[in-house]
């Protein structure tokens, strides 16, 4: 049985010419693509590419409205404290209301 010999610097050079130049071949055999395709497929791209802002621009709305909604839920409506004459009138009220029941 023979041993295993290493391969030269040559040789592994030769090799790897070989296996590019292949796969140079394999490439330059592909046909092109036609135009009326190369088209179709830009304007798949394109349309998705507009489904695909179209609905991150919805999510965005729709996260903004949440948060808008969210700070006038927050909100506490301004308190606006009684005036004189109101707290007057539930004093008496007050008092009429404890003088009834007392007779």
């Amino acid at each position: 049985m023979a041993s295993y010999k290493d391969p030269t610097l040559e040789e592994r050079t030769a090799l790897a010419k070989a296996a590019r130049d292949k796969a140079l071949a394999k490439l330059a055999a592909k046909p092109k693509i036609d135009d009326a395709v190369l088209a179709e497929r830009i304007a798949a791209a394109a349309a998705r590419d507009a489904a695909q802002a179209e609905k991150s621009a919805a999510k965005k709305a729709a996260i903004a409205q949440a948060k808008a909604d969210k700070k006038a839920a927050s909100m506490v409506p301004e308190v606006i404290p009684p005036t004189e004459e109101e707290l007057k009138a539930a004093r008496d009220a007050k008092y009429a209301a404890r003088k009834k029941r007392k007779g």
